[in-house]
């Protein structure tokens, strides 16, 4: 059997060991398979059996193409990058990751708020500078410094990664409100839940783990920046499209949101001409919240475990069924 890994950088750049999947089969690993280019995709695949996929497009041209395929694993959540109903037609289903970060996911988007608090990245640089050895008094910061505890964080999106960046955030001694419209019993042992205006109205910081439908594209606007507290601070590390970035850039630069932790944006990676690079109080990371090797470790085996499901007749995870 044939395996082919269209783009295993990323989730592998040497750090994790493919010998579990070699020992399904004959596997051919390459680093990255171009986005734009198809045929490059169709001749990598060739005659093989099985496709696994990151980021790199399947279209319908590589289904008709690429005849020997039996099954594609998608090494992320979202499957967007396929045609799944391409797919389908050939009888090939494609399995994802349902879950594999929520730990990693919810750590990050309080690693991102917590830097915005205490900006501990500028003042160790300002250190190793020479600011504190030349300093007149025994401390200084440059920023305000910001304490947790006794404020309101307002959670879009209260599933797995939202109750566990809530449970952190509870942990800090912040208040957790969520909004009302996808409650669950799991969740209400956490939050408090409410409506949508009355989110915007009460946080002191408004975290994104919401997915990404046509309800939340750009749901944070300038309607919805409107309704929130003066100085408010935005966390997203779920998806860029639910921020209308020029929205938040003004923001940002008015004031009226005081700061945004972002590590995701709405095309990326990020171009160059994407307003918030020079928003005021915008940290930027590089899509990174589901990096650890223990995550990413988790997402392989999961990879793996969905390609023996299948190779024992009954596939799981499938999202084209």
């Amino acid at each position: 059997m044939k395996i082919v890994v269209l783009d295993g950088y990323t989730l592998n750049p040497g750090d994790l060991d493919w010998g579990r999947l070699e020992s399904l089969g004959e596997v051919a690993v390459y680093d990255r398979t171009s986005r734009t280019d198809v045929q490059e995709t169709i001749e990598r695949i060739g005659d093989a059996e099985i496709v696994y996929t990151n980021k790199t497009p399947l279209p319908k041209e590589v289904f008709n193409a690429c005849e020997n395929l039996k099954f594609v694993g998608v090494l992320a959540t979202g499957y967007d990058v396929v045609d799944i109903k391409a797919a389908a037609e050939k009888g090939i289903p494609v399995s994802n990751i349902p879950t594999y970060g929520t730990d990693a996911v919810g750590q990050f988007a309080i690693a991102l708020l917590l830097e915005i608090c205490h900006r501990i990245g500028h003042h160790n640089q300002a250190v190793h500078e020479g600011a504190w050895e030349n300093n007149p008094d025994w401390c200084f910061w440059d920023y305000p410094l910001i304490e947790l505890a006794g404020k309101t964080m307002g959670i879009i999106g209260f599933g797995r990664i939202g109750q566990t960046t809530g449970r952190i955030a509870k942990a800090l001694g912040m208040k957790v409100i969520a909004d009302i419209e996808h409650s669950s019993e799991s969740g209400k042992k956490i939050a408090t839940y409410v409506s949508l205006d009355e989110l915007w109205a009460q946080s002191d910081v408004i975290s994104l783990h919401c997915p990404l439908f046509p309800d939340t594209k750009g749901i944070i606007c300038k309607k919805n920046i409107d309704k929130m507290k003066d100085g408010v601070i935005i966390l997203n590390n779920a998806r860029g499209p639910l921020i209308v970035e020029q929205d938040l850039a003004d923001a940002l630069n008015s004031g009226k949101v005081y700061a945004a932790g972002l590590d995701v944006v709405s095309t990326e990676p990020i171009k160059g001409d994407n307003p918030l690079l020079k928003a005021k109080n915008c940290m930027i990371t590089p899509h990174i919240s589901w990096a650890p090797k223990e995550s990413r470790l988790r997402l392989m085996n999961i990879a793996i475990d969905n390609l023996e499901a299948f190779l024992n007749g009954s596939p799981v995870n499938v999202v084209n069924q």
